[in-house]
Parts: C-alpha cells; structure tokens; sequence
C-alpha cells in the first residue's frame, strides 16, 4: 500500500518547500545565459543565432538524458539522483564562468544539461509518486512556481552584474549560491517511499519506452511540450536583441528587470494548477494556450510598455500551461509507467526548446521579430489544436460510458 503525502503535514510543506528549492536551482541553470546571449555574440564575434547555441546545447543534452532517464528512471534513487543532478550542474556553472572560448561554453552547457536532466524528470516522478492524487496539480503549481522564481532571480542577478562588472562575474557567483541551496535541498526533501519495487529481471530501456508509447493520449500532450517551450524559448532568447536596439537602447541591467514578468509565471502556474485539479487538465490546458498566443501577440506591438504586457501574458500563459499539461500526463500514465512517461513529456520538452530556440535566431536575422512572431503563433495554434483533440475526444469516451450506464439502468 502506498505511503502518500497528505496535504497540510510538515512532510507537505518540508516537500513542497524543498522542491520549490530544487526548482529554483534546476531552471537558474538551465538558463542563466539567456538575458546575456547578446553579450555573448559580441563578446565572441557570433551571428544571433550561433550565440543561442549556449541555451540550445543545455536543453539538448537534457532532452538526450531525459531519453536515458525514461528507462532508467525505476532503478534511480529520487533524493540522491536530483542532488547529485543540481550539484554538479551548479559546479560546472562556474566553470563556465572561467571558460576563455565559446566552444568550451558549447561543451561545458550541453554536460550542464545532460546531468540537470536529472532533476525535472524525476521531481515530476516524486510528486506523481509521493503525493496523495488529489493534490498533485496543485503540488506541481508549487514546483513550476520555483522554476519561475529561479530564472527570474538568476537572470535579474546575472545581468545587472554585467552592466556593473562583468558577465564571468555574474555566472560564477549565481553558481556559487545555487551549490549553497542544493546542499539545502539534499538534507530537506523526505525520502520517497513509494518508488516502483523493481522485479526480479531487468526490463530493457527500450521496453519501458515502448510501453510508455502504447498510451495514444500522452503522444498529444508529448506534442504539446514540444511546441509550447520551444515558443515561450524562442521568444525569450531572441527579445533581448529587440529591447537593446533601438528606438529603445535598454540597459543590461534593465534587460535583467524584463524577466520580473516571470513573477506572472508563479501566479500562473499557482492558479492554473489548482485549476487543472477542479476542472480538469484538458480544459486549463487549452486556456492557457490561448493566453500564450494572446501575450505573444502583443509583443508586435511598438510602445515597449505594451510589449512588456505581452511577455507578463506570455509568461503566465507558458507556466499555467506546462503546470497544467505535465500533471495531465502523471494522471493519464498508470503508475507502473509514471516514471516513463513523465520523463519522455521531459525530453520533447527539452528538444522543442534546444530546436525551435534555435531556429528562432535564422528567423530574426532574415524576417526580423514579425517573424518570430509568425512562427510562434502557428506553433501555439497547432498546440491547441492538439489540446482540442484531447481534451474533447476524452469527453467523449466519459458521455459514451454515461449512455452505456443509463442503457443498463434502464434495462434494468
């Protein structure tokens, strides 16, 4: 018999809080270089879109790892794994911080985030498997909520260190901190208690995988991941070089402060995942989708303050719909393949971010930030439309087994 986490306990919050905590470093990591690309570019002599490798090489080698961790995850100790996980990746921060050429960078991040992959895949597992069902929507609003608090912190540190002293300065001492707090997380997260027992023959990585794909509705929601952090990634890469140009000449300090609008990603991971508990995942899902495609929108618009609006929209929209979409795939997997499924929704989530992120920077140096835009919205249109399909093919399935029942009643 599983041993849940109850809602309310000082296990509850002691997880919630530790969790909140791995977040905070797991997507600070992932992500630090972001509001400097440009400095990077120039820095290093580099096109826009061979500076947003530095983001592009992290998120791909999470994305491979994820694939890895897919069939592995039954076997990995959870406390130990996304320690070790946001230590290393923490120490190897700094190593980029010293790093005398782009190519090491390059190397450095893809490793950076081939063992950081180690912390989202299972902390998703963790609370799928350690919490009581009736809470994991709200439980994953809590660890999306430490994701945006993480990269707003991180980046706003980073960048106003450059402006002040340098970009290697920023980089190192934001990885010294995230080292401190994953000492932190290690001795606060509670054991799990609830991970798989793993049977006496091996099952190959390969069969896990398989298994986890005979599941036709976590192919949707795989797509969805897909495509909605490779547009929130696009945008946030490439909107840097918008603001530093002109007519509006931004500070790297004040670029640093753009990323406050992940303060609207909290609330909407927050809201939007108590939602998806009481309403169900597929209608949230969709409405936050629709927000995304409404902030990004807005962003064409020239008064920078409007465009500050449409990232806050933007921002809320992404993390209610990531919160929203990836405790839907914990709920649809069973629980003999929880661990798979949430980590493959991991890795077309991370290799949405590392392609589209990319693409994202030939499409700024020949169509400029419209077609950014442009592609973007198609992006989110064809993630809604998915979300359409599964939302209202399962409404279905409940209205046909509604009709099948009162059949029998009235049979009866």
């Amino acid at each position: 018999m599983n041993e849940y986490i109850q809602k309310g306990t000082v296990k509850y919050w002691r997880a919630i809080a530790s969790l909140f905590l791995g977040s905070f470093v797991a997507f600070g990591v992932e992500c630090f270089v972001q509001p400097i690309i440009p400095v990077l570019a120039e820095n290093f002599k580099l096109t826009p879109m061979t500076a947003g490798l530095a983001m592009s090489f992290a998120t791909m080698g999470m994305a491979v790892s994820m694939l890895l961790i897919a069939g592995f995850a039954k076997k990995l100790n959870r406390k130990y794994t996304m320690t070790v996980a946001l230590l290393i990746s923490s120490l190897l921060a700094i190593g980029v911080s010293v790093s005398p050429d782009f190519q090491l960078i390059l190397e450095i991040r893809a490793l950076q985030g081939f063992l950081l992959a180690g912390y989202p895949a299972l902390a998703l597992v963790y609370i799928n498997e350690e919490f009581e069902p009736a809470v994991i929507g709200r439980v994953v609003g809590f660890y999306v909520a430490g994701i945006t608090i993480g990269g707003l912190v991180g980046r706003l540190v980073i960048s106003v260190l450059t402006d002040y002293v340098s970009w290697r300065v920023g980089i190192g001492s934001v990885g010294l901190i995230y080292v401190l707090i994953s000492v932190l997380f290690y001795f606060a997260l509670p054991a799990a208690k609830n991970k798989p027992a793993a049977g006496r023959q091996s099952v190959p990585i390969w069969e896990n995988i398989k298994e986890t794909f005979t599941n036709t509705k976590l192919w949707g929601i795989y797509g969805i991941a897909f495509l909605i952090f490779g547009a929130f990634t696009c945008i946030y890469n490439y909107i840097t070089y918008i603001f530093m140009a002109a007519p509006y000449n931004l500070s790297q300090t004040l670029i640093g402060f753009i990323f406050l609008m992940y303060v609207f990603g909290t609330i909407g991971s927050a809201v939007l995942g108590r939602m998806s508990d009481q309403y169900g995942n597929g209608r949230i899902l969709c409405f936050g989708l629709m927000i995304m495609i409404v902030g990004v929108t807005l962003t064409l618009a020239t008064s920078l303050i409007i465009k500050i609006f449409g990232l806050a929209i933007l921002t809320f929209g992404f993390f209610g719909s990531h919160s929203a979409a990836c405790s839907w795939a914990g709920k649809i997997a069973s629980f003999k393949i929880k661990a798979s499924a949430l980590s493959l929704y991991m890795f077309f989530y991370y290799v949405g971010g590392s392609a589209i992120g990319a693409v994202g920077g030939v499409f700024l140096k020949n169509y400029g930030w419209t077609g950014i835009i442009l592609m973007v919205i198609l992006l989110l249109i064809g993630a809604l439309a998915l979300c359409f399909q599964l939302t209202f093919s399962q409404l279905l399935i409940y209205e046909q087994n509604d009709m099948r029942n009162l059949k029998k009643a009235v049979q009866n």
